[in-house]
Formats: C-alpha cells, structure tokens, sequence
C-alpha cells in the first residue's frame, strides 16, 4: 500500500511539471509545430494504449483511425469549407465510425486473429485512400487551412494554434484517465486479467470490447484530425500499416498498462525519425554536431538498434521500470 501511495503522491507533480514544460515550451526556444507534432502521437499513443494496455487487444490496424480521420477533418475544411472545430468533430466523429465497423467485425475473434483482422481491414483502407479521387492519392490531400476556431480565434499563428492544440490532449488526456479510473475501466482491466472469469461475472465482454475499441478509435481520430489542422495536410503515411507498428512501438517503449508511458514513448520515438528535421536541427544547434545526418539512409539501423537495447534493458518500458523500482524500494 505504502509503495502505491508513493507512485500516486509522485505522479501529479509530474504531470504538473510537464504541463509546465509544455505552457513555457514557446517561450523556451521549442519550435512550436515540432511541439504540436509530439503532443498529437502522445494522444495517438495514450488513446492505443486505453485499448492495449488496459483491455489486453492488440490492434495493428490503428493508422486507419488517425489517417481517416486526418483525410475527412481535411477534405471537410478544404471542400466543405467547414470551421475547424467542425472539422475535428467530423474527423473523430469518422474515427468512431469505423472504430465501430473494425471492432464489431474483429471482436468476434481474439489474439492473432483480431490483429490480422484489423491490419487487413486497414490496409483495405489505405487503398482506398490511394485511390480516392478526393484524398489527392499519393501527393496526399494539400494545403489545408486552419481558418478561425469558432470564427474568433485565428490558427494561422503557430503559438494560438499551439496553446489550442495543449489544451485539446490535455482535456483528451484527462478524458482518458477518467476512463481508466471508472467502473468501466475496472471491467476492462478484468476482461484483460481473465476474460472468462469476467463472463461468468455476469459482464458482456464482447460489449465492453466493442466500446473500448470504439472510444480508442475517437481518440486516435481526434488525435489525427488535429494532426492535419495542424500540419496542413493528411498523407498516405497515416494510414499506412507502418504508423500502426510506430505507435506499438511507443507504447511498448514507454510502458505498457501505465498512463505516463505512451506520452513519453511517442516523444523518444517521434524524436528520433526527426533526426535530420527540427529535432536534429535542435541537437546540432546544442552540441556543434551534426548528428545522424551522414549517415543517409543508413539512420534506421541506428534507431532499430537503440529500440533493441530499450526493450532489453526495460522490459516493462521506461516508465513501467520506473515505476516497478519505486515500488519495490517502498516495499516493507
């Protein structure tokens, strides 16, 4: 009990020092749409995690969640001329709606099976949006522009649109840790312990399942509708089966099952495939080295090789190890 007391007497002066980070991260010297960039993959990682590391399934079809509703938010403001908030309700909105078309056909099996059916359905996706005439193919759907929030607040500047942008995953976040925390997050983490003795408690599972998988799909949808509000365009890269594998990688990285791991793991992650942009820019600006940039495409075996020694030397993630020493260190 002691050790538990510990974690959660530690844990809101983290997320308070990080929401502190990020409000002054502007002002820091961050590049404020590098910034954006991490706090979308940390929503889109946090709303995996709800149904990975809280429910027990492993989904690899994710990415069409994230890119079709970043393709609908997209064509919804440079087609329909919708406002952006509009336009991030229909792209999550979207999101939900195929969340509840994957899951209702993918629940129905389990483990390998479940996965294989949501990378298919999935890749399925990513072909039709390479054939779409709307979604541009594959130059991506361009030039989207953000417009006024509410036709009051105007994105074009990259610092409103980063303080919109904060308080968006911060009310997500807070969203999903009250999901964890309810009665129906209890049920999830029993349907993840034991599922049979979760059905013969009297619960749906199949129910449960399909509503966890739905909400994960809205978020993960929000999380790409303001990806492209943000960036100003939606491509084939985000329905493409690799973002899916990019944000098991983040969870599993940060830890599984914990609330802080997915944000941390989506910033390693983004952080090291922006070694030659804004972040590479950032370490050769710190250290006088430009780091990774000779090395062309030979970059992948140097960021596999550094997710091989993370996963072996943190099996738990990061943050999961970290959490299991402070537990251990306050055990009587």
């Amino acid at each position: 009990m002691k050790s538990k007391t510990l974690v959660q007497r530690i844990a809101p002066w983290g997320y308070g020092l990080l929401l502190l980070g990020l409000l002054a991260a502007p002002m820091l010297g961050a590049y404020p749409v590098f910034v954006m960039k991490l706090m979308c993959f940390a929503l889109f990682a946090s709303a995996f995690n709800l149904l990975l590391g809280y429910t027990g399934l492993l989904s690899f079809g994710h990415a069409a969640f994230l890119g079709g509703a970043a393709y609908v938010t997209g064509y919804a403001i440079k087609g329909w001329g919708f406002t952006p908030e509009l336009a991030m309700l229909a792209g999550t909105a979207g999101g939900a709606l195929l969340g509840l078309i994957f899951g209702w056909l993918a629940i129905r099996r389990q483990g390998i099976y479940f996965s294989m059916i949501t990378l298919a359905l999935a890749q399925m996706l990513f072909f039709v949006c390479l054939q779409a005439p709307f979604t541009g193919g594959e130059d991506g759907l361009q030039g989207v522009p953000r417009g006024k929030l509410f036709g009051l607040i105007d994105l074009t500047s990259d610092l409103t649109m980063y303080y919109v942008t904060l308080v968006i995953v911060v009310l997500a976040f807070l969203l999903i840790v009250r999901t964890i925390h309810s009665p129906f997050g209890q049920v999830l983490k029993a349907i993840k312990e034991n599922e049979p003795r979760a059905t013969s408690l009297g619960y749906d599972v199949a129910r449960f399942k399909l509503l966890a998988f739905v909400i994960s799909a809205a978020l993960t949808g929000l999380a790409g509708s303001l990806k492209t509000v943000v960036l100003g365009f939606a491509t084939l890269s985000d329905v493409h089966w690799t973002t899916s594998g990019h944000v098991i990688l983040m969870t599993l990285m940060g830890g599984l099952g914990t609330l802080s791991g997915p944000i941390l793991g989506s910033a390693v992650v983004v952080m090291l495939e922006n070694k030659i942009g804004e972040f590479g820019s950032f370490l050769q600006r710190l250290t006088g080295v430009e780091w990774f940039s000779t090395l062309g495409e030979s970059v992948t075996i140097v960021t596999g090789l550094i997710f091989v020694v993370c996963v072996l030397l943190f099996r738990k993630g990061i943050m999961g190890e970290l959490i299991a020493w402070l537990q251990k260190k306050r055990a009587p």
